[in-house]
């Protein structure tokens, strides 16, 4: 049977009924253990029940009003996330690549703004990703991506990550901004140095640029830090955030200081469906878990155990696990064969579902509420299926 879907994925074969915590399962009553979570989404896992109180109650009484009203429920996850940060103002979107969108024309804006238009470039880094529209693929500079829609949007100009001297003479009389991921997701799992995003920051100071932070996979509790920013002690001017603020229901957001914010003035942005009363009510009893300091130190205990298991596994297999990489519970293995295969083996053999990303890293992004038990059990089944694909090598060697 063809499908009437425009092909642009490979799903996997099974179709899921309904979840539970970390728990898939599927029309058939199988179940999967899910290191994936709907990569990086579903932070508090599936079927959590305060927030699926909070999309019932307001389910009841408004789902959409148009950005034309004052909204509370948006007014008040706008106050709760900068009261928790640098930033003084917030813009709900739909999804990472709107909210990225939205921090490059605030970048570009603010220059604009404070007498400096001919500012409009923004630094990104190799590795990257940004997002799927024209401008956040141009951002995230990778050819896979960029073939076969045409010239790129210009604008973004490629540096090597960890090298502030190629930075440094990047910066130029067009630089507007800079623009990075604390931890790259879809990049392969690479956290950025303290020192890095420090001579970020320092730079950004000294040249007048604004400093953007790309935090959608690995903002909102996911390091074990409610922004992954706070552990390096390092504040941007802009940051973004998805994924995981709306535990599964579509948000974005751009947050920013007020100063950054200068120039966007009304009718210079916005979004019919952003911060949506529906949206924001879901995210707010996400942040109402999320943002307490027992859990961030639970999610941080965890990640710790997490490593520690993965580390056991790895000195089992010291000629298939390269490497392990990450932080708190955003957490890459990389093995002697394809991020795919070692994938397609946890599913089959350990029913066990992650994530592949770029340099071979299967991605580990449990939701974080995921027990200790299941963090071993996911140990065991990832050593089952490791075993599986070192014996088929075997035996097609043999």
């Amino acid at each position: 049977m063809t499908s009437a879907l425009l092909p642009i994925f490979q799903p996997a074969p099974m179709l899921f009924e309904h979840g539970d915590g970390a728990w898939l399962t599927t029309i058939e009553g199988d179940r999967y253990l899910d290191f994936g979570a709907g990569i990086a989404v579903n932070a508090l896992g599936y079927s959590h029940p305060h927030v699926v109180a909070a999309l019932e109650r307001q389910g009841r009484k408004l789902w959409h009003l148009s950005n034309v009203y004052r909204i509370a429920g948006a007014e008040r996850l706008a106050e709760r996330l900068t009261e928790a940060c640098f930033a003084d103002v917030a813009f709900f979107a739909n999804s990472g690549a709107e909210a990225n969108e939205c921090a490059i024309k605030i970048a570009r804006r603010n220059q604009h703004a404070c007498g400096k238009p001919e500012r409009w470039r923004i630094i990104t880094f190799a590795g990257a990703f940004h997002g799927r529209t024209l401008a956040t693929m141009a951002a995230g500079g990778n050819r896979k991506y960029l073939d076969g829609f045409g010239p790129a949007v210009d604008g973004f100009d490629l540096c090597p990550l960890e090298d502030i001297a190629a930075v440094r003479n990047a910066v130029g009389a067009q630089t507007a901004a800079i623009m990075i991921e604390p931890v790259q997701g879809e990049g392969g799992i690479r956290q950025v140095s303290f020192q890095f995003l420090r001579q970020l920051r320092e730079l950004c100071d000294e040249q007048g640029l604004l400093l953007i932070f790309d935090e959608i996979q690995c903002g909102l509790g996911r390091t074990g830090y409610l922004f992954a920013h706070q552990e390096a002690e390092v504040a941007p001017d802009i940051m973004t955030l998805a994924k995981g603020l709306g535990g599964g229901f579509p948000i974005g957001a751009c947050l920013a200081t007020r100063h950054a914010g200068e120039g966007m003035t009304p009718g210079s942005h916005g979004s019919t469906f952003g911060g949506n009363p529906l949206a924001v009510a879901v995210a707010n009893a996400v942040l109402d878990i999320v943002q307490s300091d027992e859990f961030l130190a639970e999610v941080r205990r965890k990640g710790d155990l997490m490593r520690a298991e993965l580390a056991a596994v790895a000195s089992r297999f010291p000629n298939m696990v390269v490497e392990i990489r990450g932080c708190g519970m955003m957490l890459g293995i990389k093995c002697a064969l394809p991020a795919p295969q070692i994938a397609e083996a946890l599913r089959v053999h350990g029913k066990v579902l992650t994530i592949p990303a770029s340099d071979d890293i299967t991605r580990i992004l449990p939701p974080l509420i995921v027990t200790d038990g299941e963090i071993r059990q996911f140990a065991q089944r990832l050593q089952l299926a490791l075993g599986a694909v070192v014996g088929n090598a075997a035996l097609k060697a043999g």
